[in-house]
């Protein structure tokens, strides 16, 4: 596991830095709350970790549910 420091506003690219699979920034800190944004292209999911393991755990038909949170 990679563990990097980041202000509010930075960004982490991920993947060939001249041609990136996506964009990860850091949108606002506060609190004890983080905002994250994701700059992926649409074919690439992105879960919270909960949602990933319903997904895995109740089959592919999860994904487009809305919950709470």
């Amino acid at each position: 596991m990679l563990v990097i420091t980041r202000r509010e506003g930075e960004e982490v690219v991920i993947g060939d830095p001249k041609n990136p699979i996506g964009v990860v920034r850091i949108a606002s800190i506060k609190g004890d709350r983080v905002r994250v944004a994701f700059e992926f292209p649409r074919d690439v999911q992105v879960h919270r970790r909960e949602v990933a393991e319903q997904i895995v755990a109740e089959g592919p038909d999860v994904i487009g549910k809305i919950g709470n949170g």
